[in-house]
């Protein structure tokens, strides 16, 4: 349903729920799907970093700007910028994102012209929000911009019916050939599924891989 519109979508889950993946579904089911789709994690990149990852820079902008640099946000001109762990913005770069969203507008860093983009801002966080703000570390007004469109990826141990089909998914993923798929033994799916899986979809994945490795050595 959120496909079909432009409106920002906020994806909210812990750690390993697919947040990515559901971005990405959004994107290939919307009129941008042509586009690019830009994923980018603020919270992977050092903050003196980050400004110019996201928004580029002019050449002179800083020591070492020898040559312009187009940022993350013009990658994603005509298809759909995916910001993860957006919680983790600076404030200055919580205020250029709002004023992207409000106006369509933003300036490479040292840059004095407004460029204008035509995108659509997924963003994603495994932190509670409301609580950031009532801490003064997330602009609130940049929130309801953001959460347009809210969603919710529910943690794995909140739907175990899924467990056992990802876990044959997975596995037929790994081996690569359905006819060399490994079966999973009845004590095998038990635990699967009394397993609390911190770590959601991401650790399940892992620890298939990890076993089917072991198995081959």
């Amino acid at each position: 349903k959120v496909g079909t519109s432009d409106m920002p979508v906020l994806i909210t889950g812990e750690t390993g729920t697919g947040k990515e993946l559901t971005a990405k579904a959004i994107h290939e089911r919307s009129r941008r799907n042509k586009g690019p789709f830009v994923p980018i994690n603020c919270g992977a990149i050092p903050e003196t970093l980050l400004e110019s990852e996201l928004y580029g820079h002019e050449r002179g902008a800083f020591t070492g700007a020898l040559q312009l640099k187009k940022g993350k946000f013009e990658a994603a001109d005509g298809g759909t910028l995916f910001l993860d762990e957006v919680g983790d913005l600076l404030p200055s770069l919580q205020v250029k994102l709002l004023r992207f969203l409000q106006e369509g507008t933003f300036e490479r860093v040292g840059g004095q012209q407004a460029l204008r983009l035509d995108l659509r801002v997924i963003t994603a966080t495994n932190v509670d929000l409301q609580a950031a703000i009532a801490k003064n570390v997330f602009r609130e007004d940049l929130y309801y911009r953001l959460s347009v469109f809210p969603l919710t990826a529910p943690a794995l141990r909140e739907r175990p019916g899924d467990i056992i089909p990802l876990a044959q998914h997975f596995l037929q993923k790994i081996s690569g050939d359905e006819r060399l798929t490994p079966l999973l033994a009845d004590d095998a799916m038990t635990a699967l599924i009394a397993h609390n899986w911190p770590g959601n979809v991401r650790e399940l994945q892992n620890l298939l891989q990890r076993e089917i490795g072991r198995a081959h050595v």
